[in-house]
């Protein structure tokens, strides 16, 4: 059986308009300002500072910390490797934070506080409507303003 001419249509479609890329071309570089130091961070799609989809990846080393913050706009999360606690709270607390393995998904929605701990080196992967932002729900946690002199 032949498929429907529309449904032939738009396969070809996809086909010749769908993307991949390997991991090879991904740009790492440290994580901006916002985040903690220690992060690399690679754009795989859009750009985080638009009003557009984007994806990105976080390579956080063992031990790090993302304090308690929120976003303007939904985040969505999948752990590509190691093991991403994440909790829900103005408290930054371990014992009630779920422990994510490679392939868990998680959705933090818009202003929704929550925080995140990578035990041994994680990489997770971030996408979302933009622009990017993170608050801390303490400002004394943001590493820009310990930078500010």
């Amino acid at each position: 059986m032949r498929a429907p001419p529309l449904v032939t249509a738009l396969t070809a479609l996809l086909v010749h308009t769908a993307v991949a890329q390997a991991p090879s071309p991904w740009k790492w570089g440290p994580a901006p300002p916002s985040f903690p130091p220690g992060a690399k961070l690679a754009v795989l799609q859009g750009d985080p500072g638009q009003s557009a989809l984007f994806t990105v990846r976080l390579d956080m080393p063992a031990g790090y910390k993302l304090p308690p913050h929120f976003h303007p706009t939904d985040e969505s999360v999948t752990v590509i490797q190691g093991t991403f606690l994440i909790g829900m709270g103005d408290k930054l607390d371990v014992a009630h934070a779920s422990p994510l393995k490679p392939g868990a998904f998680v959705t933090a929605g818009a202003g929704q506080h929550h925080f995140g701990v990578a035990r041994g080196r994680t990489i997770v992967q971030v996408h979302g409507m933009g622009p990017f932002a993170l608050t801390y729900v303490n400002p004394a946690d943001d590493p820009q303003r310990k930078q500010a002199p």
